[in-house]
């Protein structure tokens, strides 16, 4: 389903759909398209995406087209989903311990949905960090990796 998804394929662009994106959260799901996890998630992304379309914008990220964002955002796992709002990166606490992004795909698409409901509402409300709806079993457990420390 990742060709239903528009695409960012260079830093460029990227940066104007952050800079452009007004009112809704925008979704920048980095991954690759042909990674198992990455497509299970771009169906998920694609089949949500019409009905979130009054609150979010979903764009897929390659990593390795745009590796300036892939070391900024510290992606070394992929799927990695990042979320902005008028141009703000929006931080949420999942339990773990980075609040940057979601890492993996999400078990259903009632868990995305309501994830972007949250941070919409937070977002509206001017928060930064909002914390996570999604059942802790069903958030993929990682540990973090720092890499050249």
């Amino acid at each position: 389903m990742s060709f239903l998804l528009p695409k960012l394929t260079c830093k460029r662009e990227v940066d104007q759909a952050i800079k452009s994106v007004a009112e809704k959260v925008l979704v920048l799901r980095f991954g690759r398209n042909n990674d198992a996890v990455c497509l299970q998630l771009d169906d998920i992304l694609a089949k949500t995406a019409h009905d979130l379309s009054k609150m979010a914008v979903i764009y897929l990220v390659d990593v390795n087209k745009v590796p300036v964002y892939t070391q900024y955002f510290d992606i070394s796992y992929i799927p990695s989903t990042v979320f902005f709002f008028n141009g703000q990166h929006m931080k949420v606490d999942y339990g773990s311990p980075d609040h940057t992004k979601f890492v993996g795909s999400f078990k259903t698409k009632q868990d995305f949905i309501d994830l972007i409901e949250v941070i919409y509402r937070g977002a509206m409300r001017g928060k930064l960090i909002v914390r996570s709806p999604i059942d802790p079993n069903n958030i993929p457990k990682y540990d973090l990796l720092y890499q050249g420390i």
